[in-house]
């Protein structure tokens, strides 16, 4: 089991935010330029986690051919761009968006005079030329609730061989994921494969993980789709 933490990572970021990358694919990215970070799983490529800033924004700018993801950890987004515009995500709220060959603009505003936070993570899909999509999640405390990943045939979410999943134990509560998963303690704190972690920890297991939630806790599960 590999561990990597918040503050292991140089802080970056652009227009309205600031943010620390913890996952940056070699195959789409090339030799990492933040060392230290680690290699995706499936067509999981990419795990930043922002803060925007009071009355931050991303700026519009667009996408094509991969999937973004957005879990809300604390704070508002007020979502702008070519797919549901007008889109409000509250904390714990999950985004994901298709842009498939036809692509999306977009924009993520944090509303507020306050920081929010913020977990994105890309995609690429399993196959290109995809309509462009959009689905909302509102993951509830105590239940796992996959947002992303799945078989062609059903509509509750895109499909792809990469799976996520967004967990919010109550204290106590155990998690498990069986397989190669990569798992992001966003708050909270608990034990992974009994070893303790805090939150903003990455943990990347080819074993799987059991994740026993010493308080509340938001933990989102990358994994290959069974």
């Amino acid at each position: 089991m590999e561990t990597l933490q918040f503050d292991d990572l140089t802080q970056g970021g652009f227009a309205g935010l600031i943010e620390r990358r913890f996952v940056m694919d070699q195959s789409v990215f090339g030799a990492s330029k933040n060392p230290g970070v680690f290699d995706g799983i499936g067509n999981f490529v990419y795990l930043a986690d922002a803060n925007f800033l009071p009355h931050g924004e991303t700026g519009m700018h667009g996408h094509r051919e991969i999937d973004v993801i957005s879990v809300m950890v604390d704070g508002r987004v007020s979502h702008a761009g070519s797919l549901e515009h007008g889109q409000s995500l509250q904390s714990g709220a999950a985004q994901v968006q298709r842009a498939g060959a036809e692509g999306f603009k977009h924009n993520e505003i944090n509303p507020d005079d306050s920081q929010n936070n913020m977990i994105q993570l890309w995609v690429m899909p399993d196959v290109a030329g995809e309509p462009a999509g959009y689905k909302m999640y509102q993951p509830k405390q105590g239940e796992v609730t996959h947002i992303y990943g799945g078989p062609k045939g059903q509509d509750d979410t895109f499909y792809s061989g990469t799976s996520i999943s967004v967990a919010n134990p109550h204290k106590g509560q155990t998690i498990k994921q069986e397989g190669t998963v990569m798992a992001y303690l966003t708050r909270g704190k608990g034990t992974i494969n009994g070893e303790a972690v805090n939150g903003r920890t990455l943990v990347r297991s080819d074993r799987g993980v059991e994740f026993v939630a010493a308080e509340d806790s938001q933990l989102i599960l990358i994994f290959l789709t069974p």
